[in-house]
């Protein structure tokens, strides 16, 4: 499969400027230490419709968003959207930097998006629900 067929079968993303910009500068800065995940974040953000901040769709994932999800046939998962030094994963705080972060940036409910896990395998994300508000209430 080329690469163009497979991008013609991944969900459409937006990301709001100030988003797309600081993480480009860190998919950049990453790309010597981990270029597998600067390469994977890299792919998310050229496919990316970049709009204004202000004119990003409600519910759609960004970074510090509270995202409500199912993996393949696993149940629901709750976590927050976060940067690398905010990462937490006892508090629920998932890297964007990691498979299922860069996942999930630029989705919106009811989107599904299939990735490469860290083992190769293929995995089936589905966003739940997305919101803004404090992880505790949302677990």
């Amino acid at each position: 499969m080329t690469v163009s067929s497979r991008r013609r079968h991944l969900p459409a993303i937006a990301l709001a400027r100030s988003d797309h910009e600081r993480l480009v500068n860190l998919a950049e800065a990453l790309s010597e230490r981990d270029p597998a995940a600067a390469d994977q974040l890299a792919a998310e953000l050229e496919r990316a419709r970049v709009v204004a901040d202000d004119r990003l769709p409600a519910g759609t994932v960004r970074m510090g968003s509270v995202v409500r999800f199912a993996m393949d046939d696993a149940g629901p998962r709750t976590v927050r959207l976060v940067y690398p030094g905010e990462a937490d994963i006892e508090k629920g705080f998932v890297s964007v930097l990691t498979p299922v972060g860069a996942a999930l940036i630029g989705l919106t409910a009811g989107q599904a998006i299939d990735w490469t896990d860290r083992d190769g395998r293929t995995r089936r994300l589905h966003v739940i629900e997305v919101s803004v508000e404090d992880i505790a209430a949302a677990s």
